[in-house]
């Protein structure tokens, strides 16, 4: 199995108003991504849209992704469902397109008990042979898991990686000390990344990496190599960037840098609303103060 690490954007999904995936400017976006140095992409996770796509859009982008990339770098597709069933049959529907991974998010209506919860991550990985990246965002999902789920869940021979988008930076060294090598941590933009790389963290799955590839792969590069007073000293120049991100919508905000940045990646899909022209502004600023 592939091993994952460094800076995995989590891609935006263009669509059209009727919508039509926009094959050709995600291929372009991807070969672009891989020419600036990513160490992987992700189709389908939060930037990506997933809630508002139907499953043949789903399945264009993971395709699409697949085709562009040629190997070059592991594609990890986003599975998520409300149903294990649906989740399973998204997960060996991408493994047949060519993914090298599945990052499993679990969508939920009713609450769910933690025996379910861990039923569902585990179905996702017992249907597949290609590594699992369990995803946990509690400002978004109504089931999170917790460190008894996720402890459990490493013992699992395909899960071995965990995208967690909490806030909470101690909850990342807790699943470390509690995991240790079964399970590497990758981080969000929710958490500071250098510090995150400094407690053993293995690289980061986010959205603003989408638009700052290789300031993000630089980062990557000097926490790798211990030189922690200038990964700090880059740390606090992007962090604007991902100041915006949390405060936006976040493939409205992604998407309006990749648009200043020359991708037709079009408008978040409705009932999203795209930024507005004060909001766009502030982006343009970020990302030309990182030029």
């Amino acid at each position: 199995m592939r091993d994952f690490h460094g800076v995995f954007p989590y891609l935006v999904s263009p669509v059209d108003a009727d919508g039509t995936v926009r094959t050709e400017v995600l291929g372009k976006l991807c070969d672009d991504l891989i020419g600036a140095g990513v160490h992987g992409l992700t189709p389908l996770g939060s930037t990506g849209e997933f809630a508002y796509l139907d499953a043949a859009q789903r399945v264009a982008i993971v395709q699409t992704t697949i085709e562009a990339t040629k190997g070059r770098v592991p594609v990890v597709a986003g599975v998520v469902s409300t149903s294990t069933a649906d989740a399973v049959a998204q997960a060996k529907t991408y493994e047949k397109l060519g993914a090298d991974g599945i990052l499993g998010i679990l969508e939920a209506y009713f609450p769910l008990a933690d025996a379910q919860i861990e039923s569902y991550f585990r179905s996702i990985a017992d249907a597949v042979d290609i590594p699992v990246v369990i995803y946990t965002n509690p400002q978004f999902q109504r089931s999170d898991l917790t460190l008894d789920v996720i402890a459990r869940l490493a013992e699992h021979p395909r899960i071995g990686y965990i995208k967690d988008a909490s806030t909470n930076t101690g909850r990342l060294l807790s699943i470390m000390n509690r995991c240790g090598d079964s399970l590497r941590v990758f981080s969000a933009s929710a958490h500071i990344p250098a510090a995150v790389m400094l407690i053993g963290g293995h690289g980061w799955m986010a959205g603003p990496a989408c638009i700052i590839p290789r300031q993000s792969v630089a980062l990557y590069e000097l926490c790798k190599a211990a030189r922690w007073d200038e990964a700090m000293a880059l740390q606090r120049r992007l962090w604007r960037i991902n100041e915006a991100f949390a405060r936006f919508n976040l493939a409205a905000c992604i998407k309006a840098g990749l648009s200043i940045q020359g991708y037709d990646v079009g408008d978040p899909i409705p009932p999203q609303a795209a930024l507005t022209a004060e909001q766009h502004k502030l982006v343009e600023a970020a990302l030309r103060d990182l030029a």
